[in-house]
């Protein structure tokens, strides 16, 4: 019986008014709801209203009888599997043919036996709940097979018959393959074109050795869809034998693995690749070098490691943001591979470049004829970096510094070669950067001092180990002291370190910054003291690099530092080098307006060693040019120094600037620079530069020892006949103490 919560819906269907109607009295008391049609036409209708739960159709109707309808009713949607029952008064085999044939489900003969009918009914719609329950089961499974990828499929060896699942047949793109079908060995064969072309021999192979072995395997393999998508499948297969051994049936598992391995190579490109150059990183390029030696010591051949290291790269991200660094390391990494590239199809060589992190990059060099080599590559990979590049819509040109180790000279594995080369760097650094330096053994305990350097260094501003030095300016024709450049020195265990030995590590560390602001307040401090100990104002120069005028607060820490020690602008003259000033001039030509406008003086330092020209000069705000003392060092009577210090005077004066002269050492060089013109000097013919006690003490006793000297006498073309010194009687003063700038 209908369970009475349920109440299942029963389309009654007959042209007999009075045995439809009993039909449904009796089943509507037996807990069924009863809608009733009396010709085809009209069941029809009801079914498309709303499909019924299960039909009672009459077979003999005028019209359209109960085969056609039974027929009409299959063709609607939806009604595919809907139960019905042909109710008949003709007990042939015909009749009940016909009823099958229409699509009926069953057939009931017409009779008075109601709880047999109802009994049929209830069974019909057993059935169907338990089909619509496999269905639904069916549909689960196969969105549960779709959404983890996995598709089941058999073969039965014994009948031919293939079968697979929805998600299998979608998987192998194959979507035109019946649910089950017959099929051959040869045709089952034939599904392996779907497979990879590098995966085909393997495959053949397991499933070859599986089926003649018996037991199970399991494998990954890439397959190519009908629609041409490429996938990533895990293979599972297992036999099945019969009592005889023969082979029966094969079972297997597809199973779609495409994103794993999508996720995997992700992981594995994260892990071994630099993410923003696709570059190897440190860690695969390491492994690749280490392959490299074993196969250069299988080939008794030469390898080499270069360490390649940017120059200034910080001052790139402070000026034009982390972005435009990033764009740069990109075109570094492109640069280096192309050359790579270019070397690799010239050679036939296996050279790979990598990105150890940062600035840093490294070239792996492979099958050298001689390590002479390395030199020549280095020299092309300079060249080929010191290219233009535009970033943030400006030109930049950078510089790297390049250290070089050798297979076998300087190491059999690649950590030994990645120490060596990394030492060489450092020094190709010190030694002024845009270089390359070859490693050789002394350099491990230069690269030792170096490091131990650089700890010191850092703890040299708390043990008050940093001193000035002042080195005094004459105006010659005063004879008096007129100004002094502030030097900074390291004493350290009770040894001055020397400039050149901690100014390269303090800008690498940038301690530069902390140091160069302490260089001022110690300068205009001790300004201060002499002013209130009763000397005149003095104007002091301090050298400070460029990369402070790039600073936003630099204008602001000055102007507090003048307020602090009470020191008038004009007393204070800020040094820079020409190459510092022309690498970012764009970024720093505000800052030196601003100074310039309080009255703070500028002077360009080792003028005529960098690459400004008269244009760049008439834009910017200085006061002074300083001739570089390797001009001045080298200058004497007719010789070619002689010529480049009187045409850099020449041009000063045509640009309404100061000149002063650095490194004057002799009398000779003092007369030569007074009779072109240049009266402001410094150099060891007057002192050294000494502490600020010497310095106080020679200030005095200068002013007493020399007067004030005519030097019109000597202006005007250098005498080259008469061998007077005609600044003889000037008295330097020679300082015991201070080292030479």
């Amino acid at each position: 019986m209908a369970h009475a919560n349920t109440r299942p819906n029963v389309l009654v269907i007959d042209d007999d008014d009075e045995g439809r109607l009993l039909t449904a009295l009796i089943l509507e008391e037996r807990g069924f709801d009863v809608s009733q049609a009396d010709c085809g036409e009209q069941a029809i209708a009801s079914v498309e209203a709303g499909c019924p739960d299960i039909v009672l159709l009459d077979a003999l109707m005028p019209g359209l009888d109960g085969f056609e309808t039974c027929r009409r009713i299959r063709a609607l949607g939806g009604a595919e599997h809907l139960p019905i029952l042909m109710l008949t008064g003709l007990n042939d085999d015909r009749s009940i043919t016909s009823a099958y044939a229409a699509g009926a489900t069953d057939f009931f003969v017409k009779s008075a036996h109601w709880t047999l009918l109802t009994q049929r009914i209830d069974f019909l719609l057993q059935a169907k709940r338990m089909r619509d329950e496999l269905a639904t089961s069916r549909v689960k499974e196969a969105r549960a097979q779709r959404i983890a990828g996995v598709g089941y499929w058999e073969w039965d060896v014994v009948n031919q018959r293939f079968t697979a699942s929805e998600e299998c047949v979608r998987l192998i793109g194959r979507p035109d393959l019946p649910g089950s079908f017959d099929m051959s060995v040869c045709e089952v064969a034939n599904l392996l074109q779907h497979l990879h072309a590098a995966d085909c021999a393997r495959v053949e192979e397991v499933v070859a050795r599986t089926l003649r072995d018996g037991g199970a395997a399991q494998f990954e393999c890439g397959l190519t869809r009908t629609d041409g998508s490429n996938c990533v499948v895990q293979l599972e297969i297992e036999v099945e034998r019969i009592s005889d051994g023969s082979m029966s049936r094969v079972h297997g598992v597809l199973r779609d693995i495409t994103e794993r391995k999508r996720s995997e190579e992700q992981v594995r490109l994260l892990a071994n690749y630099d993410s923003l150059t696709g570059l190897p990183n440190r860690h695969l390029f390491k492994e690749l070098l280490s392959v490299a030696i074993k196969t250069a010591q299988t080939n008794a051949g030469f390898a080499a490691l270069m360490i390649v290291d940017l120059d200034r790269f910080k001052q790139i991200n402070d000026n034009f943001g982390h972005a435009a660094g990033d764009e740069l390391l990109q075109e570094v990494g492109l640069r280096l591979n192309n050359w790579i590239d270019l070397r690799t199809h010239n050679s036939g060589a296996k050279h790979l470049v990598g990105r150890l992190g940062g600035d840093e990059f490294a070239v792996m060099l492979t099958r050298l004829d001689s390590i002479s080599d390395a030199d020549t590559m280095a020299q092309e990979i300079l060249a080929a970096l010191r290219k233009p590049i535009n970033l943030a819509g400006q030109e930049c040109i950078t510089s790297a510094s390049i250290g070089v180790s050798a297979f076998p000279l300087d190491g059999n594995d690649s950590e030994s070669l990645m120490r060596c080369a990394d030492i060489a760097k450092n020094t190709a650094k010190a030694n002024g950067k845009n270089t390359f330096q070859l490693y050789q053994s002394g350099l491990n305990a230069a690269a030792k001092e170096r490091m131990n350097l650089e700890q010191a260094l850092h703890k040299a501003l708390e043990r008050n180990e940093l001193v000035m030095y002042y080195q005094p300016q004459i105006d010659m024709r005063l004879n008096t002291i007129v100004g002094a450049e502030a030097l900074m020195r390291w004493r350290r265990d009770d040894r001055l370190v020397q400039p050149g030995d901690f100014i390269s590590i303090a800008e690498d560390t940038g301690l530069i910054y902390p140091f160069g602001e302490w260089a001022i307040d110690n300068v205009l401090a001790q300004d201060r003291a002499w002013i209130d100990a009763g000397f005149p104002p003095l104007t002091i120069a301090v050298n400070i690099p460029g990369g402070h005028f790039e600073r936003s607060n630099f204008m602001e820490l000055v102007e507090q530092i003048l307020v602090r020690h009470r020191i008038d602008p004009e007393q204070l003259e800020l040094e820079i080098t020409e190459t510092s000033l022309m690498r970012n001039l764009e970024s720093t030509l505000p800052v030196l307006d601003a100074l310039t406008a309080t009255g703070i003086g500028l002077s360009v330092d080792d003028f005529g060693t960098g690459y400004s020209s008269l244009s760049y000069l008439r834009r910017l705000p200085i006061d002074t040019l300083k001739i570089d003392a390797s001009f001045v060092r080298e200058l004497t009577c007719g010789s070619e120094n002689e010529a480049i210090v009187a045409a850099i005077i020449a041009m000063a004066k045509s640009l309404n600037l100061r000149i002063i002269a650095e490194g004057v050492e002799t009398a000779e060089q003092m007369t030569l620079l007074i009779q072109y013109g240049c009266h402001l000097m410094q150099g060891y013919y007057f002192s050294r530069p000494v502490p600020a006690a010497d310095f106080a003490r020679f200030r005095l006793q200068y002013a007493e020892k020399n007067a004030p000297l005519d030097v019109s006498a000597v202006e005007g073309p250098a005498d080259r006949t008469s061998g007077k010194d005609v600044m003889s009687d000037a008295m330097p003063y020679q300082a015991a103490a201070g080292t030479r700038h």
